[in-house]
């Protein structure tokens, strides 16, 4: 495509189930598909949108594509005791969490406006996380072979902070992140998180012993992605 939209419009769904969100991401995910389908027919292309979502979800634990249903400890009897939801989806990656107190963000992206390259698209949002957590004077660093953003790799305190988990068609994105900020951790006890044997999790009010504004971690994520993708923002 000629022309490169690098703005990525912001819309905050607020606290949102994750099933209306997905719905959401389908939505504009199916938009961007359509246009760049509709483009190769016309001699002038239309350029194609960007967006990043923020939401909240209620506690809801999701099974990535490769995932495995044993990595969920606990049956759905007690799921729905617990109140909290479950859904198998089509991103990558294994089991994990959401639910309050955590920052998931879920960029649709053409990449064709940025790059073509998935795994340097996993690369900057683990970075943007990296950066985000330097600010707070957090040493966050990469897992080989595991995606995310994680803590202490290399030793027995090892634990993740963020998730990662994407899906990409016709390179648009879907799916995203999510980062424990003030997240309650004893929801993880009842996954294996991501799939991964031995290896912890945490948050960012954890790590620094009291609760965080989650407002003003995500203005910290967006300058970082920003400066990442070269891209500018449309408020909502």
């Amino acid at each position: 495509m000629d022309k490169k939209n690098k703005s990525v419009k912001i819309i905050d769904l607020g606290y949102k189930s994750y099933s209306e969100s997905l719905a959401i991401q389908e939505q504009y995910f199916n938009e961007i598909i359509n246009l760049k389908r509709g483009n190769r027919k016309i001699e002038n292309p239309v350029p194609t949108n960007n967006y990043l979502l923020w939401v909240e979800h209620p506690a809801v634990f999701t099974l990535g594509k490769s995932g495995k249903m044993e990595h969920l400890l606990i049956d759905q009897k007690t799921l729905h005791q617990k109140g909290i939801e479950f859904y198998a989806t089509n991103r990558g990656g294994d089991i994990t969490f959401h639910g309050p107190g955590q920052i998931v963000g879920y960029p649709i992206l053409d990449l064709d406006n940025f790059f073509t390259d998935i795994h340097k698209y996993l690369r900057l949002l683990e970075e943007m996380v990296i950066l985000t957590l330097k600010e707070y004077g957090i040493v966050g660093t990469r897992s080989e072979g595991e995606t995310g953003v994680w803590l202490d790799v290399g030793t027995p305190f090892a634990r993740k902070i963020c998730a990662l988990g994407v899906r990409a068609s016709r390179w648009v994105t879907m799916h995203g992140f999510a980062f424990n900020i003030n997240t309650d951790l004893s929801y993880f006890d009842h996954i294996v998180p991501c799939g991964i044997q031995e290896k912890g999790v945490t948050s960012l009010a954890k790590e620094l012993g009291k609760e965080m504004d989650i407002e003003l971690v995500k203005e910290k994520i967006k300058i970082h992605f920003q400066n990442l993708f070269e891209s500018h923002w449309i408020e909502n």
